[in-house]
């Protein structure tokens, strides 16, 4: 076994560096003050043409596996843009994976090259405010109407709604109990977000300024037929060809936010003198930090792991959700300990890791929380019964 990166795959993260390192800690910093998506750099992830990097050759894309794209958002996560350089590209990577999976030729021809050259902002709209994690239970109802379709209902915690031109809508095309599984009657669309028809109302949020989160209340929107992902019925199955690669890219992120973290730590207990040495030679700070360090280790092994399994067309499923669970959990505790090493100065935004804290907290509660993963891994991994 190798776990050196390959040739292609170092001069990826080198690539990707180099842009990351044309916005720095001043430009995040503003941003996380002010707001405002940061539209250079998709623009500048766009340029380099790393938008597609797991997306067919055909549409103009790298034709990359997720591993690679693991690596693209790991690099950015340790970057000063930590979550919300992240957030303002990932939807990219995993939210067309069902287009590039279930999507017709015509549809790939027509969709995918404008995400890929940042022409075409998308976001993905699956969530409900009184169906949680039960995605089964959506209300969002999509009705027939000649050669299309009428949409009604609500969405909550889309991101990047405000500068989207598209939107990854997720619906009922049949009742909860007209088929033989709860799975049963959900339709996938990717279509124009009509802001005619959809209200965007932006939801105040802990951190992430830069990249939005919203409401989307939406009453008559029409979808053409042609704007259907797969069969009526089947946007369930469709979905979840971005779930698995989802969950590896946010345990990338969470894990390259921590290892951002402690390098930052680990650099101020070295300079921060009080009583006559530094803080870093101090046992109380250097065990904290180390364990994180070997913590963030493991799981970067058991996110690439994920990945490579992947990537082979291999199951996966307990793999990618455990990426995701020990990558949110190792990221969160590489910022906590990182700020307590900081003393009042980790409580200060001068020095970011307050920050950190606050974006690396959502690796640990989206796409699907720490219980929920851990109910799927007894159930799929251990055998035990189905808790939910």
């Amino acid at each position: 076994m190798d776990f050196a990166l390959t040739e292609e795959q170092s001069d990826i993260r080198a690539a990707v560096g180099r842009i990351c390192d044309r916005f720095g800690e001043d430009y995040w910093l503003d941003r996380d003050r002010n707001g405002g998506f940061p539209h250079d750099f998709h623009a500048a992830v766009a340029e380099g043409g790393w938008l597609g990097i797991a997306m067919p050759e055909s549409v103009g894309g790298a034709g990359l596996g997720v591993t690679e794209a693991a690596i693209m958002m790991h690099t950015i996560a340790r970057s000063p843009g930590a979550m919300a350089a992240c957030s303002a590209v990932h939807m990219n990577i995993f939210g067309p994976h069902p287009i590039v999976v279930h999507g017709t030729p015509e549809q790939q021809a027509r969709w995918l090259p404008e995400l890929i050259e940042g022409r075409v902002k998308a976001c993905f709209a699956i969530t409900e405010p009184d169906a949680g994690l039960d995605t089964t239970d959506i209300k969002t109802r999509a009705e027939r109407d000649g050669d299309g379709y009428v949409v009604s209902g609500r969405k909550i915690w889309t991101s990047t709604a405000q500068v989207a031109d598209k939107v990854m809508l997720l619906v009922r095309t049949a009742p909860r109990d007209a088929g033989a599984k709860r799975t049963d009657g959900l339709t996938l669309f990717y279509t124009d977000l009509d802001r005619e028809k959809i209200e965007v109302r932006e939801i105040e949020k802990m951190g992430r300024k830069a990249v939005d989160s919203n409401m989307l209340f939406i009453d008559g929107l029409r979808v053409p037929e042609d704007d259907r992902i797969g069969d009526e019925g089947d946007g369930f199955r469709c979905l979840l060809h971005g779930f698995n690669p989802e969950r590896i890219l946010v345990a990338a992120e969470g894990i390259g936010i921590g290892q951002q973290a402690v390098e930052r730590a680990a650099r101020y207990a070295g300079e921060r003198t009080v009583f006559g040495r530094p803080i870093g030679q101090n046992q109380a700070i250097q065990h904290p930090l180390a364990a994180s360090w070997a913590e963030l280790e493991a799981a970067w092994l058991a996110t690439l792991r994920a990945a490579s399994l992947y990537d082979k067309g291999e199951p996966c499923g307990p793999e990618c959700n455990a990426a995701k669970y020990l990558g949110g959990e190792a990221g969160f505790r590489a910022c906590e300990r990182s700020l307590l090493a900081h003393g009042g100065m980790g409580y200060a935004k001068e020095y970011h890791i307050e920050r950190l804290l606050r974006e690396v907290l959502i690796c640990r509660i989206a796409p699907v929380t720490r219980e929920l993963i851990l109910s799927h891994i007894a159930e799929k991994a251990l055998g035990l019964p189905k808790s939910y």
